[in-house]
């Protein structure tokens, strides 16, 4: 796009909001008639997973006059469907590398809502051409995956989002006017958890081979994922438990509860990480191994160092139905956070403390927000939200489309949640040489809440190498970043 059409976009997008109609009453001698958009003021974007969160996202794009869907990408045509019949004239692939390869000189940007095991190589090999991305949250699979997009984006300069919508919201930015008035103090602690997982785990990996569904391409399913047999256990819809193709419950969750953690405190990457599960106590301790499957719940514990070089932060995240203490300023019938999780700030000078998605954020005691006069708005809102937001940023380009969550801040944000991942996979690891190992079971010797300290330039774990094979996975054939 040259630099005529690039202003004649900004000016034109600067006064967009919500309503329809602020976009459609243009000048018909300039347009062409009312409610026409001109092409150099339309965003042909693809999406890749047409189905599920993908479905929703696409047709989110799609509620912008200036967005037409021109390509859909899906393995399994059942999931499809919905897509496929509202944008009949959008040519449909399974594969996104035949859709990019035919269609990439009509693609301006690329909606990314694959299972995690494949966001990094979607949107690496999109933003490779030159395409803008979305990518649904966690934005990889893997920490260096992570790295890598964070380092495309800047190299192939594109416009990029992670689609965690809380952080357009006005919750996360009243949270951080809150926080930057003092009216919390310096915050030492941080609690955030999930009702999260709604789907299994804990399970053990199908050894039934099923027929594989007609309407399903289970090779292109599992991308960069080791070959295994078919079982509906996996797909449609319970992926997420099982880590070769999910992140568990604290990816799906953390890129929204934990937001105004990383967008508000002065943190970068965490130095340490721990963690603990849960179990039957039926089972002996080698028993709860699932080799393929997260556990029912965790409890993760990470150290920040504060990057004004003032001490630390301590951070804990639960999961499966865990809470933390319940602050003794809070009263008997109030909420903890909400139904789907929350976060609660502990300063030296008292106690903040929102639901998910930073929604709803309140001083603790809640009889604060009454008494004392809160801070006035000094932070700019994100009233046409956050996919919008990422559509006005595409097309008014690089260098002046601005983002909540571009890659240079969702990717180092996304490999600070995984390494989460990295010590519960590291929980079991057998290692009868370690000498500090702290459980015994079945007499063989394992990693239970052994203290793992990160070295986040490096990306490795310094003192348990076997841990850093959960850094990076290997690829299958056919699949490749960086």
């Amino acid at each position: 796009m040259d630099k005529m059409k690039s202003s004649k976009r900004r000016d034109f997008l600067k006064h967009s909001g919500m309503a329809a109609a602020s976009y459609m009453i243009v000048p018909r001698h300039v347009l062409g008639g009312r409610g026409f958009i001109a092409p150099s003021d339309t965003l042909h974007v693809a999406g890749i997973g047409a189905g599920g969160k993908g479905r929703s996202d696409i047709s989110s794009f799609a509620e912008s006059p200036h967005v037409k869907i021109v390509a859909l990408c899906d393995v399994d045509d059942r999931q499809a469907v919905e897509s496929r019949t509202k944008f009949p004239d959008a040519p449909y692939y399974k594969d996104f590398r035949k859709m990019l390869e035919k269609e990439g000189s009509q693609i301006d940007a690329v909606s990314v809502s694959t299972p995690d095991h494949m966001h990094a190589v979607a949107a690496y090999a999109a933003m490779q051409m030159g395409k803008h991305v979305y990518v649904q949250k966690p934005l990889t699979h893997d920490i260096y995956e992570a790295r890598i997009l964070t380092q495309a984006a800047k190299k192939y300069k594109v416009v990029t989002q992670m689609g965690n919508q809380g952080g357009s919201g006005d919750g996360v930015r009243q949270m951080k006017e809150i926080y930057d008035a003092g009216m919390i103090g310096k915050v030492h602690t941080v609690k955030c958890w999930t009702n999260r997982p709604i789907w299994p785990q804990a399970l053990e990996t199908p050894i039934e081979k099923q027929p594989i569904p007609t309407e399903l391409d289970w090779d292109l399913w599992l991308g960069t994922a080791p070959y295994r047999d078919y079982h509906e256990a996996y797909v449609p819809w319970n992926w997420r438990g099982w880590s070769d193709y999910g992140t568990g419950a604290l990816g799906d969750m953390a890129c929204h509860i934990m937001d105004p953690v990383y967008r508000i405190l002065p943190i970068l990457y965490p130095s340490e990480v721990e963690c603990s599960m849960s179990g039957s106590y039926k089972q002996k301790f080698e028993e709860l191994q699932y080799p393929d499957s997260f556990p029912d719940a965790t409890k993760i514990h990470l150290k920040y160092p504060r990057t004004d070089g003032d001490g630390e932060i301590d951070v804990t995240w639960l999961d499966g139905g865990l809470l933390p203490d319940r602050p003794d300023e809070l009263g008997a019938d109030e909420e903890l956070g909400n139904w789907d999780g929350g976060v609660i700030f502990e300063g030296d000078k008292g106690t903040l403390m929102a639901d998910c998605y930073g929604a709803n954020p309140r001083l603790i005691p809640t009889t604060r927000m009454d008494e004392e006069e809160l801070p006035k708005q000094t932070i700019e809102r994100v009233p046409e939200g956050h996919y919008l937001q990422w559509v006005n940023a595409c097309m008014s380009g690089y260098e002046d489309g601005k983002t909540s969550s571009s890659f240079d801040y969702a990717g180092p944000f996304t490999e600070s949640i995984l390494i989460g991942n990295l010590a519960i996979k590291s929980f079991f690891i057998k290692n009868p040489e370690y000498k500090d190992a702290n459980i015994w079971a079945g007499g063989k010797r394992y990693i239970g809440r052994k203290k793992l300290l990160w070295d986040a330039e490096n990306m490795k774990i310094t003192n348990f190498n076997q841990a850093n094979a959960f850094v990076r996975r290997k690829y299958r054939d056919g699949y490749s970043i960086g």
